[in-house]
């Protein structure tokens, strides 16, 4: 099979791999419909993470199973699932309380015991864990908001769910890639009554309206927060979502907060330093972290076959897999917000 590897920075090849087999009676073989290239791809394609020796690479996609272990029960060849960004087994303490991402046997994708998600086949263990198949195989016009379910739209839910917005909230955004942009909906969706995206670039602003932004403001750093204390009169915002994962996205999102709001960070951070004294002046919370994607996916899923969201639109760039190098660049220089990759 074909898939992709990083070799360091800059530097992405697609390669022939070996056909992946089942090796455990939990394992599953998935044939991969769609992928995608993630925000968090960047970091060791930019050589902010070490890239030590060539690994596949990619955590994100949508497919059809092939073949399953003898112990699988909750899918079966035929179904189309969509894989969480982690193998979890699904019967730990912490995955049984929600949280996935801390699975006490957790397997990364493109670790050898799965295989990376950006390429034409996937086996993982912990099927029965992991995988969430659709009632029926969906039309192809519903496969890219499917795929957002692997990672950015749980992640914009978590950030949302994790800042405790609530109906009729003043909701700030900061980061517009497809994880604030998600960020914006999941906002939306819990009935925040003002939404305000913090975004430099028009193509992002359009779709943050379209999502559920009410405001839009495109300063950055202190102009960002005086802007936000004018549009609320000085007081700041109920929730803030912390999408980026950078010092200064992180000080920003504490600067907006009003006293007693949360801070829902799910940025994987860099550089970050948590302001422990405003926190404490003005009890200023601070809850987030990796999104456990798979507790989500049920509901989301749900409201993905129903109409009810459409996050696939954060996909502006859909090529074939044997241009992923092309996607990398162009999400790296910011021509594109999500890639989608078809193999």
């Amino acid at each position: 099979m074909r898939a992709t590897v990083i070799h360091g920075a800059f530097d992405v090849r697609l390669e022939d791999r070996p056909d992946p087999r089942i090796d455990g009676p939990g394992d599953a073989v998935v044939k991969v419909v769609a992928s995608c290239i993630c925000g968090s791809d960047l970091w060791p394609y930019r050589g902010e993470n070490p890239v030590k020796k060539p690994r596949p690479i990619g955590h994100e996609f949508v497919g059809i199973v092939e073949e399953i272990g003898s112990e699988v029960r909750t899918v079966k060849p035929g179904d189309f699932v969509v894989a969480p960004f982690v193998v979890s087994d699904g019967t730990c303490p912490h995955c049984q309380a929600g949280y996935q991402t801390a699975c006490q046997n957790l397997v990364g994708y493109g670790s050898g015991k799965a295989d990376g998600g950006q390429g034409e086949y996937v086996k993982l263990p912990y099927a029965d864990g992991t995988l969430v198949a659709t009632p029926e195989v969906p039309d192809d016009s519903l496969v890219p908001s499917l795929l957002t379910l692997s990672d950015v739209m749980g992640t914009g839910w978590h950030a949302a769910r994790s800042a405790r917005v609530k109906a009729g909230d003043t909701v700030v955004v900061v980061g517009d890639g497809a994880v604030g942009l998600c960020g914006v909906l999941a906002a939306s969706r819990m009935g925040a009554e003002r939404v305000v995206a913090l975004s430099r670039h028009e193509p992002r602003q359009k779709l943050a309206k379209e999502f559920g932004a009410t405001d839009i403001i495109s300063e950055r750093g202190d102009a960002a927060r005086d802007a936000v204390l004018e549009l609320t009169q000085g007081v700041g915002a109920d929730a803030v979502l912390e999408c980026v994962g950078t010092k200064q996205s992180m000080t920003t999102a504490f600067e907006v907060a009003r006293a007693g709001a949360t801070v829902g960070f799910v940025g994987v951070p860099h550089g970050v330093e948590v302001p422990i004294g405003t926190m404490f002046s003005r009890n200023v919370g601070l809850n987030g972290g990796a999104a456990p994607c798979r507790a989500y996916l049920p509901d989301l899923m749900a409201d993905v076959l129903a109409g009810v969201i459409d996050p696939g639109k954060v996909f502006d760039a859909q090529i074939p897999l044997a241009e992923v190098a092309d996607g990398y660049t162009a999400m790296h220089e910011r021509r594109a917000i999500k890639v989608l990759l078809r193999p």
